[in-house]
């Protein structure tokens, strides 16, 4: 059975990449516009892995993180943020809310695809 992925993020263009690479590789896909969609669907879903943005309208990656964190269902689920910060300190910041892995963009796909292969195991 395929995984299933969520994309958060509140660019359309880079939602629409992500989905593609990942559909392409035969992963079931879910979209979220922002940290508050993200959680909802979270909640209202099962699902294996999630890459989120850090810089987010309602709610950032950071605060997503750490709602899905709390959530018994996303306490070990893989979860990696795909953003254009690139600092030592985000990336502290986003290891300590829970965060699985970074991908700084812009991202090819191969190595997007490479990262959740290792994810996932």
């Amino acid at each position: 059975m395929a995984k299933t992925i969520m994309t958060v993020d509140d660019s359309s263009s880079v939602r629409q990449m992500v989905g593609m690479t990942l559909k392409g590789a035969g992963y079931t896909v879910v979209e979220a516009v922002d940290g508050v969609d993200g959680l909802a669907k979270a909640k209202a879903s099962n699902l294996d892995m999630i890459i989120t943005d850090l810089n987010m309208p309602n709610m950032d990656g950071i605060a997503l993180i750490t709602n899905l964190r709390t959530l018994p269902a996303y306490k070990f689920t893989p979860i990696v943020m795909l953003t254009t910060e690139s600092q030592a300190t985000r990336k502290q910041e986003g290891k300590t809310a829970g965060a699985t892995g970074w991908i700084v963009k812009p991202f090819k796909p191969e190595q997007l695809l490479e990262v959740v292969k290792k994810v996932l195991g």
